[in-house]
């Protein structure tokens, strides 16, 4: 298995399976111009995509850089075999050569895959935490 960073949106569209939802190409586009923004795809001995990484660097000014991992995904008939914990490595060790003094990432309590990959990662569990949303396409903000 290889893992490589992804700059190209061909390449992403020819690995849409590994995506929660078709990649939007304007989005991609964006996503890979911006240089703090990580997408690293796992390829398998036959050359065929089999995992997906992505994070973001966010910079705060009282605590500096730290990398969120976005989205990991692998797919269904290579889980298994330690994937994605080896794309979360690989995304640790781009954050730190940029300087980041952290890596962070949310999943829902009860999704027992992504616990196991991250904590065979070396993720520790913090306290719990609520996730707050605004849908500001379809609903809006009153105040």
């Amino acid at each position: 298995m290889r893992i490589e960073r992804i700059l190209s949106s061909d390449a992403v569209a020819a690995a849409a399976d590994l995506f929660d939802a078709p990649p939007i190409p304007a989005a991609t586009e964006r996503f890979l111009a911006h240089p703090g923004h990580h997408l690293l795809f796992a390829y398998d001995e036959s050359g065929r995509a089999v995992g997906m990484i992505s994070g973001v660097e966010m910079i705060h000014p009282d605590k500096g850089t730290e990398m969120f991992i976005y989205e990991l995904g692998v797919a269904p008939a290579a889980r298994l075999q330690g994937i994605g914990a080896r794309l979360v490595a690989e995304l640790a060790a781009i954050a730190r050569r940029n300087g980041c003094y952290g890596m962070w990432v949310g999943t829902e309590v009860d999704n027992d895959a992504a616990l196991a990959t991250y904590r065979r990662a070396g993720a520790t569990d913090e306290a719990p935490f609520r996730l707050l949303n605004w849908d500001l396409i379809d609903g809006g903000i009153d105040v």
